[in-house]
């Protein structure tokens, strides 16, 4: 996702994928199965993410456990908001989103569409 580097979206996406909050050291394990990180590397991302909003913590014993604030597709649908904000031309972008989408995209974005005009 655009809003996140590259480790801080790995990050992410191990909290998204947990099914409770996390400490620094389960976050380090489930990362280092792939790759070979530091205990303060990876305290210090969560510590970023959680200056910036992405995540929420609180104090257990004597470490902290993070979770994510938003879900995995709030967060994706904020980075489409913030990419259709900096096209200069949000009608054509959409256009040719659109013309690219499948049908069954398509028929979800009909979905979505009526369900607003509903709300309205």
């Amino acid at each position: 996702m655009r809003q996140f580097g590259e480790l801080e979206a790995a990050i992410m996406d191990v909290l998204w994928d947990a099914a409770e909050p996390m400490r620094v050291r389960d976050v380090l394990d489930e990362l280092n199965r792939d790759r070979d990180l530091a205990y303060t590397t990876v305290m210090t991302v969560l510590t970023n993410l959680h200056r910036k909003g992405w995540v929420d913590r609180e104090m257990e014993d004597r470490a902290y456990r993070y979770r994510t604030i938003t879900t995995r597709e709030e967060a994706t649908a904020q980075t489409l908001r913030d990419l259709l904000d900096a096209a200069g031309d949000r009608e054509s972008v959409l256009l040719h989103f659109v013309s690219s989408a499948s049908e069954e995209e398509s028929d979800i974005l009909r979905r979505a569409l009526r369900r607003k005009a509903r709300k309205r």
